[in-house]
């Protein structure tokens, strides 16, 4: 598994559902294209007297990502998404 460093987060995309002829249903829509779970979380920002601020994410939180943000990683067959927390918009509850 991917081990994060600093203010670094692993995510998973969620993919949006599509029906059988292609098209994207509505419950999921365009939203789903900026969703992700949280999958690790570095330790956190260093501050400049060299204190330790930890993330405001966890394992497993649902998270809403900019349109742009972070490096794609595949690792084991798999596609994850390495951001820094600024680059997190909200989590959703």
């Amino acid at each position: 598994m991917l081990k994060p460093l600093g203010e670094r987060i692993v995510l998973k995309k969620k993919k949006a559902e599509k029906s059988v002829g292609g098209i994207i249903l509505a419950s999921q829509g365009a939203d789903a294209a900026g969703l992700a779970e949280v999958i690790a979380v570095g330790p956190g920002a260093r501050t400049l007297n060299g204190e330790l601020v930890a993330p405001s994410v966890k394992s497993g939180d649902i998270v809403l990502v900019e349109e742009f943000a972070g490096v794609v990683v595949k690792h084991d067959g798999e596609e994850f998404l390495v951001v820094r927390e600024g680059e997190i918009i909200a989590v959703v509850d």
